[in-house]
Parts: structure tokens; C-alpha cells; sequence
């Protein structure tokens, strides 16, 4: 007589075995209809899973992550079951769930097309309106292969022949359509009502460039219609916010064939640039860091000692020379221990932070390039921090209230913390991974903030705390880290003396806080749509005149603005005032400043600003206290 322990406390007895669909309906008939799937002592099973014991059990509905994963799981299912109804020589391959929604890879002759996401769409929506139940058995690994040979299906007999003779699998069937599938699934189709196919796209089988190219489908699935309407709106913002775009639109940058994965900056792109890079620069200078600047090539002996070589000479560009190989820097660190190393360091000198804004090459694939969010060619906010390691608490503490404070500094409120543990491939012992990994969660837990663990995800050197921002569009993008490492110094002979006049080794903290300058412009350019805080602003304003007779006048206000540091274009032409002023606002400018007879024989000047608010004539000493009290707000929100 199993006894069941819900959420709430209560305790349920049974006379005999009873499912967790039963479980659901003894609750409620509310309960039951919403419900999806159960947790049994924190296991994700079927509705139809059998409980025999005392257990806890959690029902799973639309509400809770676990079931919109499954959903989306289970529209995977639904697609694969609607192509091969409409394509039958169609063979399915493998169908998991990622980010906002799934894909399937199929193998088929002509592959599909975008035409072809229509009709398989509104077979889906058919199975769907059917209710159809979805079952789940048990068979032995042999007869699964036998199963799916016998059907047709060799890519599913290929991926069961690797799994250990003797196993039992479980498969999940849907009318005629049977998949090989962990689970759980939703108990019937009918509770797949809200998913939408986006694209086509080419796939390897099993990711091998050696072997046949799949037809990915990639689509999403959400529990209401309203949360699919949200992510298809925040989809379509998030292409016309599309940096490369927006790069076009205002003249920023390029990149082409003949340098793939690097970016040519164009003027204004350029001016963007220094302005990112001289408030980290301030931020360096204010905070203790000494700024340094290393190599670009060094000799394959240090990438082999400092361990990056084994690790990761795959990703570096190298050369030779005089029957010497080197390679062009992917990262800084190793170039930044020999700085550390020239002179004698006493315990009195830590902590050293030397900071660099370094320029790093990395053999990205051509595939994964894209825009300033992918490059080849970067430079890093790149720091690292010398010190003892009593001194590791109150450097990371530090450092986080640093990064904070920056990443408010250009618009970004909502910061997401990670802490990433070691890695199967890593160098180092256990004992010093133990201590590493112990200093970065207690500075977390000191500073009070709530953190998630990934395990697995650290440097093959060192642990790392990861920071990630959120964008306008609700977009996580990572972007500081904080690395301890125990084993780099040592590898590379970094030594300080100690207050006995010992020899030891110090802690290297690897710290960034925008992570590749590239990227975070990138990012920048989409979070604010090119319409940039005036302090980041590649051009702050245009000054533009009414007709030839302020020409003098419009010159004078440009001149006086330019000389107290505003970035501006002057506009002259002999073109219609309206035309400028549309010109200028689809450039995004912060201020349109306006000059006819009027502003000229009063001395001052009409403001308008991008967003079209007209703000009258005023003069230049009020303009620049409007102004600077924009500008010194940076990109603040409160």
C-alpha cells in the first residue's frame, strides 16, 4: 500500500500500485487535465509510470521548466510523425530539444525546402486536433534493431547498435509512428497545441563532415499561444536590431572574404571603438591596474610550458621562422606571467594587476563566424591579477562590484552569475581544483548573490566564475569571467619571496569584465538598436543650417561645441531642411541642432532630438548642461 507525499505536505495512501495520472486525478480534475508528466522522488516519468512504493511526488503541468521541456520534446515527435505521413521515404534520425523550442534531422533524397514547412506544419496541427494517445514500451536492444531495420529506419538501428548488448530501451508510439525516445512524453498529442516550424537547415550526420547531409528542421513550442506570439515579436525585433544591419545602416564596419573573421572599422565604427575602450581604460587606471602590452607573436616553448599548446593548438595561427615555430597569440596570459617574472617580487608588492588591452587570434571555424559576435581577430579587456591567496576573497569581491558597476555603466540592470567547476580535460592536481573552486564560492556567497553551479565547464587551468547580461530582448550574453589558477604560475616560474624570504608561487586571477571588446559592441549596437546613450554615441549631434545665410553662424556653433570635446557633423549643403533632418535622425543622432535667421540673430540655436521632440530655441549654455548632464548619466537607466 504505497504512501504518497505531495508538495504540500499532505500524504496520500493507496490500496494498491497507482499511476501518476491516477495520482493527478485523485487531486483534481484541474490538476489532471493541466498535467503533463510526474517527478517520483525527483525522477521524470510518464503519466502512466506505476508507483509501488512510498515516494514524493510532484505533478508536472505547463507551468514548471520540466514541462514546457517536455512539450517541446514532444513536438519533435509530432514533426517527425508529420513527415513521414506526408514524405513516407523520409528516414528520422535524431530529434532534441534546445533553446526556445527543437529540431529533427531527417534524411531524405531532395531534402525539404521552406515551401515544404507549410504543409508539414498543418499536418502537425491535424495529429494535434486528433488527441491521438502516446504510449511508451519497453524492448531489448536486439529486437529494437530488428524493429527499426525491419521499418525502414536504418539511422535509428545505426544509433542503437551503439548502445551495450543487453540493454532495454524505451519507445514511445503515437498511432503508427514509433520513435526511440527516453521520455517522458506528453500522455496524447492533444496537448500539443502551440508550436510554430522556422527554418531549414543542413546537417551532418552525427556531425561528421564525412558523412550524408541531413535536412535539419528547426521549430518552438511554448505552452500558450500568447508566450509563442511574445518570442515570434521578440524574434522579429531581434532581426532588425541585427548589428551587422544596423552597422550598414550608420557605416561602422565591414568584413570581407579576404580577411574572414576580422572586422574593418570605419570611422564612426571606430570612434565607438575608443569610446568603449577609454572608459575601460579610466576604469583600469582607477582601480589599481597598471596597463602593459605584449607580443602579438611568441614562440611555440611558452604556449608548450604555460600548457595552452596541448590544450589548444587546434585554434592558434602559427608560423616559422629561422627554423623556429610560433604562434600568434590567442590569450594573454602566459605574455603577462613573463612581465610579472622581470625583477624580484616581495610579498609586499601583491597584489599585481596588470592589465592589457590585447589583441588575440583565434582559428574560429569559418561556419560559426558571425558579425562582431564571432571573430577570428579580438582584443580583451584582459587583466590578471598577482596575489597570495589570502588575498583571492578580497580581489574577487572587488572585482564583482567593478563589473556591476560597468556593466550599469552601459544600460545593463539584469546580471546572471555561474560558477564552473572543473573539467575532465585539465592540468593541476585535485587538491589545488579544491581550493580554487572553494575561494570563488565563498566570495560569491559573501557578496550575497544567488549563483548557479555548472559543473564541468571551468578552464582547462583553473575555475571561473562567469557573468552574463540581459538585453533588452530578455538575451543572455556571457561576458565577464573571473579565473583562479594555482597552475599556470607554477608552470611558468612566477615566483615572489615571502615574509621568511621564501620563494612561492602566487595565485594568477584571469579577470574580464566586457570579455572581447568586438563582441561587446556588438552587443551594445543591438541592445540600444543603434540609438546609443550620448555618451557612446560615434557622433553626438549635427548642426545643420536653414539656408547659405547662416553658413556662418551654423560654423561658429559647431566650432564652439566641437572645441569642448562633442563629437558632431556640420551639414552645409544647399538641400532642404526636412531632408537634413530626416538624414540625420535615420543616422540615429542624439540631437539635431537647427539654425535659421531666428537662432542666428538671437544667438542661440533649435533643438530637436532623435526620437522627433522638439525642444525650442536655447541657448548654447543651456544645450551643454543639458547635455553634459545626459552625458555624464552614461548609459544608466535609474
Amino acid at each position: 500500500m504505497p504512501q504518497i507525499r505531495l508538495p504540500d505536505g499532505l500524504v496520500r495512501h493507496f490500496e494498491a500500485p497507482v499511476t501518476v495520472g491516477a495520482i493527478a486525478s485523485g487531486i483534481g480534475s484541474g490538476l489532471a487535465r493541466a498535467a503533463l508528466a510526474g517527478k517520483v522522488d525527483g525522477r521524470l516519468v510518464d503519466l502512466s509510470y506505476q508507483v509501488d512504493h512510498d515516494c514524493d511526488v510532484i505533478i508536472v503541468t505547463d507551468r514548471d521548466e520540466e514541462g514546457l521541456e517536455i512539450i517541446r520534446h514532444s513536438t519533435a515527435h509530432l514533426l517527425a510523425q508529420a513527415v513521414k505521413q506526408l514524405y513516407p521515404d523520409a528516414q528520422v534520425t535524431i530529434g532534441p530539444v534546445i533553446e526556445n523550442g527543437f529540431y529533427y534531422d531527417f534524411s531524405y533524397k531532395r531534402g525539404f525546402t521552406p515551401e515544404d514547412l507549410e504543409a508539414i506544419e498543418q499536418r502537425m496541427s491535424e495529429l494535434a486536433n486528433q488527441d491521438i494517445p502516446v504510449f511508451r514500451r519497453v524492448m531489448a536492444r536486439d529486437e529494437a534493431i530488428r524493429f527499426f531495420r525491419n521499418i525502414g529506419e536504418d539511422y535509428k538501428a545505426e544509433i542503437i547498435e551503439d548502445i551495450p548488448s543487453g540493454e532495454e530501451l524505451s519507445l514511445y508510439s503515437q498511432g503508427e509512428f514509433t520513435d526511440l525516445c527516453r521520455g517522458p512524453h506528453v500522455p496524447s498529442t492533444g496537448k500539443l497545441k502551440v508550436f510554430k516550424l522556422m527554418k531549414v537547415a543542413g546537417a551532418f550526420w552525427r556531425g561528421n563532415s564525412d558523412n550524408e547531409m541531413l535536412t535539419r528542421i528547426y521549430g518552438t513550442a511554448w505552452a500558450k499561444k500568447e508566450e509563442l506570439d511574445t518570442y515570434l515579436h521578440r524574434l522579429e525585433e531581434a532581426e532588425k536590431r541585427d548589428h551587422r544591419k544596423i552597422a550598414r545602416q550608420l557605416d561602422l564596419f565591414h568584413s570581407q572574404e579576404e580577411a574572414p573573421g576580422m572586422v574593418f572599422w570605419h570611422p564612426k565604427g571606430w570612434a565607438l571603438y575608443q569610446v568603449v575602450e577609454q572608459y575601460m581604460r579610466g576604469i583600469f587606471n582607477e582601480n589599481g591596474y597598471q596597463e602593459i602590452h605584449t607580443p602579438q607573436v611568441v614562440d611555440r616553448v611558452l604556449w608548450e610550458k604555460s600548457g595552452h599548446w596541448e590544450q589548444f593548438s587546434e585554434m592558434m595561427f602559427t608560423t616559422s621562422s629561422e627554423n623556429r615555430d610560433y604562434a600568434i597569440k590567442p590569450m594573454n596570459c602566459p605574455c603577462h606571467v613573463q612581465i610579472f617574472r622581470q625583477g624580484t617580487k616581495s610579498y609586499r608588492d601583491l597584489p599585481i594587476r596588470l592589465a592589457e588591452f590585447g589583441s588575440c587570434h583565434r582559428n574560429e571555424p569559418s561556419g560559426t563566424l558571425h558579425g562582431l559576435m564571432r571573430v577570428r581577430n579580438f582584443t580583451q579587456d584582459d587583466a590578471h591579477i598577482f596575489c597570495r591567496e589570502e588575498q583571492i576573497q578580497d580581489e574577487v569581491s572587488v572585482f564583482i562590484d567593478l563589473l556591476h558597476r560597468v556593466y550599469h555603466d552601459f544600460g545593463f540592470d539584469e546580471i546572471l552569475v555561474k560558477l564552473s567547476t572543473r573539467p575532465e580535460k585539465r592540468v593541476g592536481d585535485d587538491a589545488l581544483w579544491d581550493k580554487a573552486e572553494a575561494a570563488l564560492a565563498k566570495a560569491l556567497d559573501s557578496k550575497g548573490l544567488n549563483w548557479e553551479l555548472q559543473p564541468g565547464e571551468g578552464a582547462f587551468y583553473g575555475p571561473k566564475i562567469e557573468f552574463a547580461l540581459k538585453d533588452c530582448l530578455d538575451r543572455v550574453w556571457q561576458c565577464g569571467t573571473i579565473q583562479v589558477d594555482f597552475s599556470m604560475p607554477h608552470r611558468l616560474e612566477a615566483i615572489y619571496i615571502d615574509e621568511q624570504g621564501e620563494k612561492q608561487v602566487p595565485v594568477m586571477l584571469h579577470r574580464a569584465i566586457l570579455g572581447s571588446l568586438e563582441r561587446f559592441i556588438g552587443i551594445l549596437i543591438e541592445h540600444h538598436a543603434g540609438m546609443f546613450p550620448v555618451w557612446l554615441a560615434p557622433v553626438q549631434l549635427a548642426v545643420m543650417n536653414i539656408t547659405d545665410a547662416q553658413a556662418d553662424y551654423a560654423q561658429e556653433v559647431a566650432q564652439r561645441l566641437s572645441s569642448k570635446g562633442l563629437r558632431l557633423v556640420k551639414d552645409l549643403r544647399n538641400e532642404k531642411i526636412n531632408f537634413k533632418i530626416r538624414e540625420h535622425s535615420m543616422q540615429r543622432l542624439p540631437y539635431l541642432l537647427i539654425v535659421g535667421d531666428r537662432e542666428k540673430a538671437a544667438g542661440k540655436i533649435a533643438v530637436r532630438t532623435r526620437n522627433g521632440e522638439d525642444l525650442g530655441q536655447m541657448s548654447l549654455e543651456a544645450f551643454m548642461e543639458r547635455f553634459e548632464s545626459e552625458r555624464a548619466r552614461l548609459g544608466r537607466t535609474a
